[in-house]
């Protein structure tokens, strides 16, 4: 291979790997084969969070070291490595412009675990790398805590604790499956420590913040223009799941209320109260029977929490104070980047004020002079129709939705693409097609160019019909807007032109689904029944993983003590049951090595018993002599009478010493053996009195 190329060296090198049996090759090369895969299976998550010059250097480094074990061929020398460490640290300044930080850490992490395989000389390197593996997997969970990660990094951390225990074993050709199976009884061992703490621990947060698990790339912002949410909607990732506690509404109903928006510039519309929170002045007036559920929602990026409309009574939140807002959406003190779970309780039914004129009210009958003349113009016209003459707003909102009824207009989710200062004006007199934003702040515009205030509103509406393990599930595609006008004596009003449009949108929560691509047309050839199944399942187990492991918090741990009889559970019961329990593990592991320290390996116990007989037979029997030398000494003193005992002896040495050898002494060796002996002694007294 001396003539060819790196590149030529590692093809063949592979080629000779696939057709390689590999029990056969060198246990240098297969350990290092197998560290270096399970490297590859820790980094790949990394691959869309690192800058591609990181991970195509270290896919490079690490063939390239796979290649050197294969051959045989000398380590690279650390001036190389050097000079590769200082390009790398110039590319992730120039990458990040720091080299301080979560992702310019992590990438030099992910850099230093590749090249420190080209110095694996001595044990002392590989347990570098193994902690530098250990420390990798860590960083995962800075990104994301979900439980696909989890199952990957828990075969992560099983195969390096398989490779620190082949390096623990430098003798003879231990199997990988052997070393597999002793690392894993050794994680089952340290399973119960690890609950412990699980459960016990005080809850901290992360080093470098909050991971971004489970933020979708689409979702509710605080501002709209038209085309955004029919992005969101074709992203069909959980936004939130909820469960009744009693009756649940119908799906007509189920109306999240997310960021109200207000102020319109034209193209783009916006909250009245940016980044200031303004209290509601006086509670909204409810009827019926209140909704009591549970909802977990995900990471928002949002201040605003898009709950059941219409939430009376707030959620509680662990270090965040949530109020309740003018515009009766409810906003925590920053931005929700974790998942949450709490309980709350709104009313379907219900009327929120104020029912006479306010500043607050009048400033949402604002219109950009200069945008959308022909909408605004429409509007008057139809304000000026005989038949509305003296209308309220409740009249003129009906005869808007008529319109929208009978005028032609499509629900889609490729709209064309408005954009500019008349954008109202492209799509309510003359393209006619639009998703629900379209409707709703077209139906402010008209509303408000007839002398009606009125406000867009946007969040969620409907759920999944069928329940996943108890939870109704909403996802980002039921993302939606609505409209709410103002009615004097009464109140802002809901009206939702979608429903006008596209009644199924709304009453069954029926979304429109986007054009299937490649990969999505394929699985669509699959039963739909099988697909939705099996989703369900996925979905209920990842549930789960979130109600009991991921939103495992403070106020559960205290719950757990009140369960163990605390009347009044605090921090320092707290702190006191985690160092007792800790405690009592660490003099139960002392016992334990004690008692190990003084128990007799079962394979000492069966070759003293060995030895016992062969001495009562006359044979010598050290306590050093291995079993093959022992055989030699029987055939040498018995010749073929003492073939069987010596047999024994060396199916008794593969046992112990072979290639695959035993984990316990075969007690039928022994007992055939003793009784060998026992008649072998027999008949040599038989020949000597003979």
């Amino acid at each position: 291979m001396g003539g060819l190329n790196p590149a030529d060296r590692a093809a063949a090198s592979l080629r000779a790997l696939r057709w390689t049996n590999w029990r056969h090759l060198p246990r240098d090369a297969r350990d290092t084969l197998f560290l270096l895969g399970v490297i590859a299976w820790t980094v790949m998550p990394h691959v869309s969070h690192l800058p591609g010059w990181c991970i195509a250097l270290t896919a490079v480094v690490l063939i390239w070291r796979a290649e050197l074990a294969l051959t045989n061929g000398a380590l690279p020398s650390r001036w190389l490595l050097v000079a590769v460490l200082v390009v790398a640290a110039a590319l992730t300044l120039w990458s990040y412009r720091s080299l301080l930080g979560k992702e310019p850490g992590i990438t030099m992490a992910v850099v230093l675990m590749g090249l420190k395989t080209l110095e694996l000389r001595a044990r002392r390197d590989a347990f570098v790398v193994f902690f530098l593996g250990f420390f990798l997997i860590l960083t995962h969970f800075l990104y994301s805590q979900s439980l696909l990660v989890a199952m990957a990094m828990l075969v992560s951390v099983w195969g390096l604790l398989t490779a620190l225990v082949l390096a623990h074993m430098p003798v003879g050709q231990p199997s990988l499956r052997q070393a597999a199976a002793l690392s894993a009884r050794t994680a089952l061992l340290g399973a119960p420590v690890m609950a412990l703490l699980f459960v016990l621990f005080p809850r901290i947060g992360p080093l470098w913040g909050v991971p971004q698990d489970g933020i979708s790339r689409t979702g509710l912002s605080n501002s709209m223009k038209l085309g955004t949410l029919a992005e969101v909607a074709q992203d069909d990732s959980v936004a939130l799941r909820l469960r009744f506690a009693g009756k649940v509404p119908p799906p007509e109903a189920m109306y999240f209320r997310g960021p109200v928006l207000s102020r319109f510039d034209g193209s783009e519309w916006r909250p009245a109260f940016q980044g200031r929170v303004v209290p509601a002045a006086a509670p909204p007036r409810v009827a019926g029977e209140p909704v009591d559920y549970e909802i977990t929602l995900e990471p928002l990026r949002l201040s605003v929490l898009p709950l059941l409309e219409l939430t009376t009574e707030g959620p509680q939140l662990e270090g965040m104070q949530v109020t309740q807002r003018a515009d009766l959406t409810w906003a925590a003190d920053r931005p929700v980047f974790e998942r949450v779970r709490f309980s709350a309780r709104a009313y379907t039914r219900f009327q929120p004020g104020p029912q006479r004129m306010t500043a607050a009210v009048q400033a949402d009958l604002e219109l950009p002079s200069d945008a959308n003349p022909r909408t605004r113009a429409w509007a008057e016209q139809l304000r000026s129709d005989p038949l509305l003459a003296g209308a309220g707003a409740g009249e003129l909102a009906r005869a808007v939705l008529r319109h929208i009824r009978s005028g032609g207009y499509s629900y889609t989710l490729a709209p064309p693409d408005y954009t500019g200062a008349n954008s109202i004006d492209a799509f309510w007199l003359d393209q006619r097609q639009g998703f629900c934003e379209h409707y709703a702040a077209a139906f402010v515009v008209v509303m408000r160019a007839m002398g009606v205030p009125a406000r867009v509103v946007t969040g969620y509406q409907g759920a999944e019909p069928v329940p996943v393990d108890g939870y109704y599930i909403v996802r980002q595609s039921s993302a939606h807007a609505w409209a709410e006008y103002w009615q004097s004596g009464v109140g802002w009003v809901r009206a939702d032109p979608t429903a006008a449009v596209a009644p199924d949108r709304i009453n069954r929560s029926v979304r429109l689904a986007p054009p299937p691509g490649l990969v999505a047309g394929a699985l669509g050839s699959v039963d739909p029944a099988l697909l939705a199944e099996l989703r369900d399942r996925w979905e209920a187990l990842n549930n789960r993983w979130n109600q009991w492991v991921l939103n495992y918090s403070r106020g559960q741990q205290l719950d757990v003590l009140k369960g163990l009889g605390y009347s009044s559970p605090s921090w320092e019961d707290l702190s006191l049951l985690l160092i007792g329990a800790l405690s009592t593990l660490a003099l139960a592991a002392a016992a334990w090595a004690w008692w190990d320290r003084h128990r007799v390996d079962p394979w000492v116990r069966q070759m003293e018993r060995l030895r016992r007989a062969l001495r009562g037979a006359g044979i010598e029997a050290a306590m050093h002599d291995p079993p093959g030398m022992l055989a030699r000494r029987v055939r040498a003193r018995y010749g073929t009478p003492g073939e069987p005992i010596a047999m024994l002896l060396e199916t008794l040495e593969r046992q112990r010493y072979g290639r695959a050898p035993a984990t316990r002494p075969d007690p039928s060796l022994t007992r055939r053996f003793v009784a060998g002996v026992r008649r072998l002694r027999q008949t040599a007294a038989q020949g000597a009195h003979g």
